[in-house]
C-alpha cells in the first residue's frame, strides 16, 4: 500500500462528509461538463474520490466507469450509488496509472481536483503530469473531451514547494504539485488537445477546463 493509499483511506470518511467549499462554482462546472454530454457515452472519472460527481453526471450518459486509488473511497461511493439506485456508475479501486484500456475507449474523460495530487515520473514537484495527459489524450476518442478543475498553486503561492515535501513526509498531506495555469495548459495542448473551454472563478480558486480531441484525427 502506498503512502498516498494510505492516506485517503485514513481521511475517507471525513471527506466524504465535507461540504463543497465553492457550492456556486461547482455547480456551474457540473452545468458545462454535462453541456458535452450525450445518452451514448462512455465516461472515465479518475480520482472519483467518495463518488458524488459520477452520481450527479450518471444520468446524463450510457456509462461511467469511476476509479480511485482509495478503497475505503470507493466503498462509500458505491454505497452512496446503491442507496440511490444507480446502476450505470461502476466504481473500481484503481490509479489512472494502473489503467490499461485499449485507444479511443472513451468519449469523455473527467479528472477533477486530481493532477496537482499525481506521482508520475515527472517526479518534480513543479512538474505537471504530462505523461498522464498524454495517456488521457490517446484512450479518447476523436472529438472526446477530458474536463478537468485544477488547483495550479504555481501562480499564487509558489512558496507551497518547499513545504509541500515536508507536509507529505510528516503525513499531513499527500504529494501537492505546484505548477501554473499556463504550464497545463501547454502540457495540454502539447499533448494535441485543443481547450474548448477555460474558467478559473477566482484568484487561488482551481481553473476548469475542458479540452477536446480532434475529431479529424485517429489513433489507429
Amino acid at each position: 500500500m502506498t503512502t498516498a493509499t494510505k492516506f485517503w483511506d485514513k481521511i475517507a470518511e471525513k471527506y466524504s462528509k465535507k461540504p463543497i467549499s465553492d457550492e456556486p462554482s461547482y455547480q456551474k462546472k457540473l452545468q458545462v461538463t454535462q453541456g458535452y454530454f450525450k445518452p451514448d457515452m462512455q465516461v472515465l472519472e479518475f480520482g472519483c474520490g467518495t463518488g458524488s460527481t459520477a452520481i450527479i453526471h450518471a444520468p446524463y450518459v450510457k456509462h461511467i466507469r469511476a476509479i480511485d486509488i482509495s478503497a475505503n473511497m470507493i466503498a462509500i461511493a458505491q454505497s452512496k450509488a446503491t442507496a440511490q439506485d444507480i446502476n450505470n456508475v461502476t466504481f473500481e479501486q484503481l490509479t489512472i496509472e494502473e489503467l490499461d484500456v485499449e485507444d479511443c475507449t472513451y468519449d469523455a474523460v473527467l479528472g477533477l481536483s486530481i493532477l496537482h495530487l499525481l506521482e508520475n515520473k515527472e517526479n518534480a514537484i513543479t512538474a505537471v503530469p504530462a505523461s498522464l495527459i498524454a495517456k488521457v489524450y490517446q484512450m479518447l476518442k476523436p472529438g472526446g473531451v477530458f474536463a478537468t478543475s485544477t488547483a495550479c498553486l504555481g501562480d499564487n503561492m509558489p512558496w507551497f514547494k518547499i513545504i509541500a515535501p515536508i507536509g507529505k513526509f510528516l503525513g499531513f498531506f499527500p504529494l501537492v504539485k505546484v505548477f501554473k495555469v499556463q504550464e497545463l495548459v501547454t502540457s495540454l495542448t502539447d499533448a494535441g488537445f485543443v481547450i474548448d473551454y477555460q474558467w478559473q472563478p477566482g484568484k487561488n480558486k482551481a481553473v476548469f477546463i475542458v479540452a477536446k480531441k480532434d475529431d479529424t484525427k485517429s489513433d489507429s
